[in-house]
């Protein structure tokens, strides 16, 4: 596998914008020290704050953003670089089991969206009915550095469409991978439809820089599989 090198801006994460909201409890306190007793009632469950107390075995709480210098993480990005290590799906995704998560995104918004947009889609098969609504915003992140690169490789078992196949392959890979100190993987997008299409895994917190949010974006699913994607002004 190669490795290449990155000094990349504005790649591309989307991130359901009922998990972009400003904090719930504020609404529910009249000061900052009740704000503060809901805080913790709200860590004793939140995988997030428990892996930034060192209660997660799986994540050492000096990788995650909030312990490092990134001025510009705690303006706005901490806490959705944490959560995405730390919140997982039940048996993980491509590259990441479900015991540790991974910071995933592409080069292009068209790009992320197919990606997510499979998932919500494969998740409304499973309930019977293709209708729905959902908001994404985009989370823009820069990364600089070298990382591994299989988009030479289309056909490796890792890349394989069906998450039965493609994903014990791909987590296998990835933690091989973190074991040799890989801060992440470039690979080809498996959802997209555009040649030549690059999404990153991200395996290290402390590699994502400049978190800001980017566009909004609307999906609607009509009572079929195929969706039309809507940018929201």
């Amino acid at each position: 596998m190669r490795r290449t090198d990155l000094s990349d801006r504005a790649l591309v994460r989307l991130l359901p914008a009922t998990y972009h909201k400003p904090p719930a409890l504020r609404g529910l306190v009249d000061s900052d020290d009740e704000l503060e007793i809901l805080a913790q009632i709200e860590g004793m469950t939140s995988a997030r704050l428990l892996a930034q107390q060192g209660r997660n075995p799986e994540i050492d709480p000096r990788e995650l953003a909030w312990h490092r210098r990134a001025q510009d993480l705690r303006i706005y990005g901490d806490t959705h670089v944490n959560a995405a290590f730390t919140y997982t799906r039940r048996g993980g995704n491509r590259f990441n089991t479900d015991r540790r998560g991974a910071w995933y995104c592409a080069w292009d918004s068209q790009v992320s969206i197919a990606e997510v947009a499979w998932h919500r889609t494969r998740e409304l098969r499973f309930t019977g009915s293709f209708h729905d609504t959902a908001r994404y915003v985009e989370l823009l992140a820069d990364f600089i550095g070298v990382f591994d690169d299989m988009t030479g490789q289309p056909d490796d078992l890792a890349l394989h469409p069906d998450p039965a196949i493609g994903y014990p392959a791909g987590q296998a890979l990835a933690a091989r991978l973190q074991r040799d100190g890989s801060r992440g993987l470039i690979y080809p997008s498996v959802r997209a439809a555009v040649r030549g299409a690059r999404c990153l895994v991200c395996f290290a917190p402390n590699a994502i820089q400049n978190v800001r949010p980017g566009a909004s974006w609307d999906m609607v699913w009509k009572g079929t599989p195929n969706y039309s994607v809507h940018a929201v002004g």
